[in-house]
């Protein structure tokens, strides 16, 4: 019996940034299910590099949005860590400062990057993009 995007099981998403505002932007813009070839999503909501890092470590995860401009620990440097330190890490997306910035997140190893202001449509294409290919397909 196949399962329906419904019936499976969500897919976990990490969400770093300093500033709660930030936070609650991006799960606004994806919402619940960014695409119907998707499962839900569920939101890990983290304020804090030592709670990534235990998370991550965790696994479980399928995909972490880092703000670039989450101070002390910006999202970049977080990214180049965690591509670093984690065998066959989750893709990645940052959220870079201003749209002249995506270089830096070709540095950082993310696998997608999107500008401040948050652009819903934007951001949900790149989500959507790098969360397809690890969900199995239902017949």
């Amino acid at each position: 019996m196949s399962q329906t995007t419904s019936d499976r099981k969500p897919l976990k998403v990490l969400v770093y940034s300093d500033d709660i505002d930030t936070r609650q932007q991006v799960i606004l813009a994806l919402g619940r299910r960014p695409h119907p070839d998707l499962p839900e999503l569920e939101y890990v909501e983290v304020a804090t590099l030592p709670v990534v890092l235990q998370n991550m470590d965790a696994g479980g995860i399928a995909l972490a949005i880092l703000d670039g401009e989450a101070v002390p620990a910006g999202g970049m440097g977080i990214a180049k860590q965690l591509k670093d330190e984690i065998f066959q890490c989750p893709p990645v997306v940052v959220l870079t400062g201003r749209p002249q910035d995506a270089w830096l997140a070709t540095w950082s190893r993310a696998e997608a990057a999107v500008p401040h202001p948050i652009d819903p449509v934007q951001l949900a294409e790149a989500v959507v993009s790098l969360l397809r290919p690890r969900v199995p397909a239902t017949s």
